[in-house]
């Protein structure tokens, strides 16, 4: 069995931009010392390797600040007609599932993936998507993970793709570029250039219409064959979030 880490590092990266920046307070070991003779053990007793534990703090992170899954809930107050779910309502069965994954590493930036785009790739898979396939599309953008290009580089799903590949049978999906979208920068550039109030974060916005749960920022999916794995998600459970942190990972059984 062959497991393929999928997930971005949580750490402090001045490459991401400010509303995004993860801060982590490593504590050293000696402190806790002084919480424990605080609590009230005397330094007479304290055992003798006892050098103190560690402990971290992270004093700053969205829960969009690293690899994560979104929720209906983040696209909008409602979704499919009712109260959209938030992330920790995600049924766990959702969680794993035969993964598939989607070549878009052609698709130039600002150029979003249409559906003939989805078809073509999934042809060449040759796999069947049923409701518990869980979809990556593999933008090769992770490449760019950790400098400031990552946020405002990249492909994008449209709302068309985002519908169809919904049709087809699966609810949660990933891609392993900043967003689902395009990036903001060519979104807010296409509306103001065409006038159309409909392309801001369009596919995001389907799901409003049809619940669904998407990944973002994922990695390694180079390292994957293109069916035959299993995905593996686990969000935390996170009280009324729009998404959370998860690691993900890819299970290839021998």
């Amino acid at each position: 069995m062959k497991i393929i880490d999928l997930s971005k590092p949580i750490q402090f990266n001045p490459g991401d931009p400010r509303f995004m920046q993860v801060r982590i307070k490593h504590k050293p070991h000696r402190a806790a010392k002084i919480l424990v003779w605080i609590l009230g053990l005397p330094r007479r007793l304290f055992p003798k390797d006892f050098a103190g534990w560690a402990d971290d703090t992270i004093t700053k992170m969205g829960v969009h600040s690293t690899t994560h899954i979104d929720a209906p809930w983040h696209y909008g107050p409602r979704s499919g007609g009712e109260r959209a779910q938030t992330i920790e309502e995600i049924p766990l069965e959702k969680c794993i599932g035969p993964g598939v994954v989607l070549d878009m590493t052609h698709k130039a930036d600002d150029d979003p993936i249409t559906i003939d785009d989805l078809k073509d790739a999934i042809a060449k898979t040759g796999a069947t998507l049923t409701d518990n396939t869980i979809v990556l599309i593999r933008t090769g953008r992770d490449k760019l993970m950790g400098t400031k290009a990552f946020w405002s580089t990249g492909t994008g799903m449209s709302a068309e793709a985002t519908e169809w590949l919904i049709d087809q049978g699966p609810t949660v999906m990933g891609i392993d570029q900043w967003g689902w979208d395009l990036p903001f920068r060519a979104q807010i550039a296409k509306a103001k250039a065409t006038g159309d109030d409909t392309l801001f974060w369009e596919a995001h916005r389907v799901g409003q219409r049809r619940p669904y749960w998407h990944m973002e920022q994922l990695t390694n999916l180079g390292a994957l064959p293109p069916k035959g794995f299993e995905v593996m998600v686990f969000p935390l459970k996170i009280v009324g979030a729009s998404a959370a942190p998860a690691r993900v990972v890819a299970v290839i059984r021998d």
